[in-house]
């Protein structure tokens, strides 16, 4: 369920939030491919499934990088915000990729709100801890904060 804030003063309210998770996104070959292609990053434990199938992994596996560029699409999923000028992608605090993403997988996102803080030019910044969990692991797949700012 997505979490909908209007204004500033809403985004500030948000501090201690927990913002659930979103659907589970299953990580097929295309998409890993795809974002090896965008990044020139053609290592085979992502691109070649018949090598991979007997690498450490048993198979494919998305890059970390894919993991976390996927915080943008399915963070619009946890909350959406209106009523500012603008919102930007601020940064981002302690990434971890504690297991890989086998190709086939399931993952959705979790948040949770630290913060949401006043910073000059009539803005807020936002700090959320997020968890990409794999469907059936133990552990996630990635652990990162983010950092966004929306101004008014």
């Amino acid at each position: 369920m997505t979490t909908s804030v209007h204004g500033l003063e809403e985004i500030k309210a948000l501090t201690g939030k927990d913002l659930g998770h979103t659907d589970w996104l299953q990580i097929d070959q295309d998409r890993v491919d795809t974002f090896a292609t965008a990044t020139d990053d053609h290592q085979w434990i992502h691109v070649d499934p018949e090598r991979a199938a007997a690498g450490p992994f048993g198979g494919t596996i998305a890059h970390g990088y894919l993991t976390l560029a996927l915080l943008i699409p399915l963070m619009t999923e946890l909350l959406d915000v209106s009523g500012v000028r603008m919102s930007i992608n601020y940064g981002l605090e302690k990434v971890r990729f504690p297991a890989p993403v086998p190709v086939g997988a399931k993952i959705r996102l979790t948040g949770r709100v630290v913060s949401a803080d006043e910073v000059a030019g009539d803005g807020v910044q936002v700090t959320v801890d997020f968890t990409v969990e794999i469907e059936g692991s133990a552990k996630p797949a990635c652990v990162a904060r983010g950092i966004y700012r929306h101004y008014a």
